[in-house]
């Protein structure tokens, strides 16, 4: 078996000043603000020692990633060379997501030396820089953020740096993100772009749900989840602000897990079309079914057609008010891939249209709350179909690998 064993309030929380430090002094509480900006410091399996930025660009510029593709929009994976990785051992995702984890810990105190990942001359570093901006909403990197967004040779960095103006909430932005969208030559740039000028528009940018799942990021929990063994609990929030709890629904149901990428996946898309027709099937069954994206609020609510409906290149029509009307499973928001860590879903593991994203994972999880499958995807059609899923529920037979999976 190829398989590694291994909540209610619409209006999203954005940090409104760019960090804890500065929202804590607002009310007078600057040396609180200092004394938790140093306990957030800590790293590495509960160490006391103080983030060093310039050590999380070393790991990060040192480490040798897959490479990416011609137009940087797709990782290759080393050996075969074809889009994906196969190798459920990589570490890609763990530097790059504990990279990401320790700058956000680092904090508004070090943003000039973050600023300065973004001229560095790997392309990851000044990824995971960009990144880190964004989730701290840090309204003194939008000047850089904008000239990568311009500039940088590499779509995914110039998408990544457009995700962050969208995050800060740049207003002051919006006449470069419409030149971009524009122009840049990416469908996958200027795609973000359209994303990025209605988050701003909207006023729902990065949430304090969203740092605070960086700032907790547990690497001793990672890949923790085995088949056999009882299902990690947690509790998620959807896009309408309702929490959902693993746990409440043992003794009572099957669990579908369906961790999915992002609305520009025509995959993605093309699954929740099939739980839409199937929806009835599962829950004679009593099966639920929860599909799960690490993103914040607001891109969470463009999956399920609940904002914008962006120019996709794959849609032939529009699928806005067939979502609205008949997706009725619960869309659950993994910020940070906190949960999907536990589950081997590899947050932040290859780029696809120049954004890193995870493995696509599907988990099922019986009435006692046991995990019966967990199947890791090598690419972005490496999974079960819906109808494949609930066949082998009906059928208790969870062997299962994708004819095409990569080797």
């Amino acid at each position: 078996m190829a398989v590694k064993q291994t909540a209610k309030t619409m209006k999203n929380k954005g940090i409104r000043k760019t960090d804890l430090y500065h929202r804590l002094q607002r009310i007078g509480l600057a040396s609180i603000a200092f004394i938790m900006l140093v306990h957030f410091s800590c790293v590495n399996n509960g160490s006391k020692e103080k983030v060093e930025v310039s050590q999380v660009l070393q790991r990060v510029a040192a480490h040798d990633f897959n490479p990416l593709n011609e137009d940087h929009s797709l990782t290759l994976d080393h050996a075969v060379r074809e889009a994906g990785i196969p190798d459920l051992d990589n570490e890609d995702w763990r530097i790059r997501l504990l990279g990401v984890r320790d700058l956000v810990r680092a904090g508004q105190n070090s943003v000039d030396e973050i600023l300065d990942g973004l001229k560095h001359s790997d392309e990851h570093v000044r990824q995971v820089c960009a990144m880190a901006l964004g989730i701290l909403r840090s309204e003194e990197g939008i000047v850089g953020l904008e000239q990568l967004a311009l500039e940088d040779s590499s779509a995914v960095v110039r998408s990544q740096a457009i995700i962050s103006l969208g995050q800060i909430e740049s207003t002051g932005s919006l006449d470069l993100l419409n030149k971009i969208l524009k122009e840049d030559p990416s469908r996958d740039v200027m795609h973000q772009c359209e994303l990025a000028i209605d988050q701003i528009e909207k006023e729902m940018g990065a949430s304090e749900d969203l740092l605070n799942a960086f700032l907790s990021l547990d690497e001793t929990t990672f890949e923790s989840v085995i088949v056999g063994d009882e299902a990690s609990d947690f509790e998620l929030q959807d896009t309408e602000g309702e929490m959902w709890k693993l746990s409440d629904f043992k003794d009572e149901n099957w669990v579908v897990l369906i961790w999915v990428f992002a609305d520009w996946c025509p995959v993605c898309h093309g699954e929740f079309h099939d739980l839409m027709d199937m929806q009835e099937e599962f829950e004679k069954e009593g099966v639920m079914v929860f599909s799960i994206e690490i993103h914040d609020m607001y891109r969470g609510r463009v999956m399920v057609g609940k904002e914008l409906e962006p120019t996709y290149w794959f849609a032939k029509e529009s699928f806005k008010e067939a979502y609205t009307n008949r997706i009725k499973w619960p869309h659950l928001l993994d910020r940070a891939g906190a949960v999907g860590a536990r589950y081997g879903i590899d947050p932040l593991a290859f780029a696809v249209h120049a954004e890193y994203i995870n493995r696509p994972t599907t988990v099922i999880v019986d009435k006692e709350g046991i995990v019966r499958f967990l199947y890791q995807g090598t690419y972005w059609g490496d999974r079960p179909t819906i109808e494949q899923t609930l066949e082998m529920i009906r059928e208790q037979d969870f062997e299962f690998e994708h004819p095409k999976r990569r080797k």
